[in-house]
C-alpha cells in the first residue's frame, strides 16, 4: 500500500509538472526595456535603420500605441509594467520614486507590490531569474529580493558616454549564454539620457536608438547561440516618450511607446488593434509563463497576439 500512495504521489508530479509546461506559451521570455522609447520614433525612423526592431516587428505582433500611465515619467511607469498596478493603485509618483507617496493596495512583503518578478519567483521557486539595468532604480522596482543575477552598471552621465551600447550589451548576452534564464530584463537607458540632453527626435537621439538596435541584434544572436532562440519570446517595451527635451505631461508624444512581442507561438506581422495600457505588461508575461496573476493587478493579457 505504500508503495502505492508513493507511485501515486510522483504521478501527480508529472502530471503537475506536465500541466505546468502546457500553460506556458515559451520557457523564456526576454523583456528589452528601452527608456524614453517614444512611438514616433518608429513612425519617423526608417525601417532600414532600425532593422533589427523592424525585424521582430515583421515577425511578431505589436502597437505604437501603448499609453502611459499618468504622469508619464520614469520610475511610475516601469514601476506599472512590473506591477500589473496603475499609479493610483501602486502609489509611485515621481520620475525617481522608490517608494510610493501613497500606499500600495498590496505589498510583497518588503514595501512594494507583488511584480512579475515576485510571482515568478513565488510560484517557480527554482526558476532563473535575471535583470541587468544602467539606472539604480529599475533593481528596486523589479523586487532585488526574487532575482537571480541583479546587475547595476552606470553607462552614462550627462552628454559623456562612459561604457558603448555594445560593451553593455555583452553583459546581457554572457548571462543569456551562461544561465538560460527563464525570464530576464535588460533595460537600457541611455535614449532617455539623449532626449534630455539633446532633445526627443534629433539626430543624437537617432543615432542612440541606432546604436539600441545593434544591441538588439546582439541579444537575438545570443539566444541562438545559447540554443533556446526557438523557445523564447521577446518583448520590448518602453515607459515613456518626449517632447522637446523633457516629458511627464499629457501629450501623445509623451504617452504613446512602441510594445513588440516575438517568438514561440506569437502571430506574425500583426499589428493588434486593442488599446494596451503600460500595465497589461506584467499580465501578459504572467500569461506567458503560465502564472496565476494576482487579484489586484489590473493588466489584462494580450491572448488575441498568439497562434
Amino acid at each position: 500500500m505504500k508503495k502505492f500512495f508513493i507511485l501515486l504521489t510522483a504521478l501527480c508530479l508529472v502530471a503537475n509538472v506536465e500541466a505546468d509546461a502546457a500553460k506556458k506559451k515559451a520557457k523564456h521570455v526576454v523583456m528589452i526595456g528601452i527608456d524614453g522609447w517614444a512611438a514616433e520614433a518608429v513612425r519617423k525612423i526608417p525601417a532600414s535603420d532600425l532593422p533589427n526592431i523592424h525585424y521582430l516587428m515583421d515577425n511578431g505582433s505589436w502597437t505604437l500605441a501603448k499609453r502611459s500611465v499618468m504622469p508619464s515619467a520614469s520610475a511610475i511607469n516601469w514601476t506599472s509594467m512590473f506591477n500589473g498596478l496603475p499609479t493610483e493603485m501602486h502609489g509611485f509618483d515621481k520620475w525617481n520614486s522608490l517608494k510610493g507617496t501613497i500606499p500600495s493596495t498590496s505589498d510583497n512583503g518588503n514595501g512594494i507590490p507583488p511584480t512579475i518578478f515576485t510571482i515568478l519567483r513565488q510560484q517557480r521557486p527554482n526558476a532563473e531569474i535575471g535583470c541587468v539595468y544602467d539606472w539604480d532604480c529599475i533593481g528596486i522596482l523589479a523586487d532585488t529580493l526574487a532575482l537571480d543575477y541583479n546587475y547595476f552598471i552606470k553607462t552614462y552621465r550627462g552628454k559623456e558616454t562612459m561604457i558603448p551600447t555594445e560593451e553593455y550589451t555583452k553583459i546581457a548576452t554572457e548571462y543569456i549564454k551562461t544561465k538560460k534564464p527563464d525570464f530576464f530584463t535588460f533595460y537600457y537607458g541611455a535614449l532617455d539620457n539623449a532626449g534630455h540632453t539633446y532633445g526627443w527626435y534629433g539626430p543624437e537621439y537617432i543615432e542612440c536608438l541606432k546604436g539600441l538596435d545593434r544591441g538588439v541584434g546582439m541579444v537575438i544572436q545570443a539566444l541562438k547561440d545559447a540554443g533556446i532562440f526557438e523557445d523564447t519570446i521577446i518583448i520590448m517595451s518602453s515607459d515613456h516618450g518626449g517632447k522637446d527635451k523633457g516629458h511627464g505631461g499629457f501629450t501623445m508624444l509623451e504617452l504613446e511607446t512602441p510594445f513588440i512581442v516575438f517568438g514561440k507561438k506569437v502571430k506574425k506581422g500583426f499589428e493588434f488593434p486593442e488599446p494596451m495600457m503600460q500595465y497589461d505588461t506584467a499580465a501578459t508575461i504572467a500569461y506567458i509563463l503560465g502564472l496565476q496573476i494576482p487579484d489586484d493587478w489590473r493588466g489584462r493579457p494580450l491572448k488575441q497576439i498568439f497562434k
